[in-house]
């Protein structure tokens, strides 16, 4: 199975063109949405977090998760024991669901953090989704009215910056509300059909 990533900073778009691959018949796997769900549900990762975390990350049976971002993003070595915890998970969990996308002439993984979690060489190709800083603060600010312009920078700050992933990557989609992002992937979806059949 031809296996593309797709990844971003916060606020690039990336779920928006992971929609319009998905309206072009392409299977995408929320690498987020599905962490997520198996913190929440999968037996090992809540024994293990209970055990890197305390029984506190649990409240009513439910993941305390305002809790567990404040123990686990405290210190670096704090958050490599959260991502040692869910990464294996959440890598299987990817290759059960690849596994059962035969027909498709290609498969999408979405992750915000590929480079960090040093995913992206299981994928054939890379895609890195760019926006300019200033629209990226305003997109997350208008969809997560929780958060403030200082949270979502410091986000951005722990995340590598997108220059660095341009670099790794071997495609660029240009999210600027200037370039036209549907023949960007038009154009991205023919080659993977032509890769995939190689």
């Amino acid at each position: 199975m031809f296996k593309v990533g797709i990844t971003g900073g916060i606020g690039t778009g990336k779920s928006t063109v992971c929609r319009i691959f998905s309206i072009l018949g392409i299977p995408v796997y929320d690498a987020d949405s599905r962490a997520k769900w198996l913190t929440e549900n999968h037996p090992d990762i809540r024994k293990g977090l209970i055990a890197a975390f305390g029984s506190e990350v649990f409240k009513d049976n439910v993941l305390n998760r305002p809790y567990l971002a404040s123990v686990a993003f405290a210190d670096d070595s704090k958050t490599a024991a959260l991502n040692a915890i869910t990464h294996p998970a959440v890598r299987r969990d990817f290759n059960d669901w690849a596994n059962a996308q035969s027909n498709a002439p290609y498969i999408i993984k979405e992750a915000a953090l590929f480079y960090e979690a040093d995913t992206a060489k299981e994928m054939n190709e890379m895609i890195v989704v760019t926006s300019p800083t200033s629209l990226r603060i305003e997109r997350v600010l208008h969809r997560d009215t929780h958060r403030n312009e200082k949270q979502v920078r410091d986000i951005m700050n722990r995340q590598i910056p997108d220059a660095e992933k341009i670099e790794l990557a071997d495609h660029v989609i240009f999210n600027d509300e200037e370039q036209l992002l549907i023949p960007q992937i038009l154009r991205l979806h023919e080659h993977f059909i032509l890769r995939a059949l190689l």
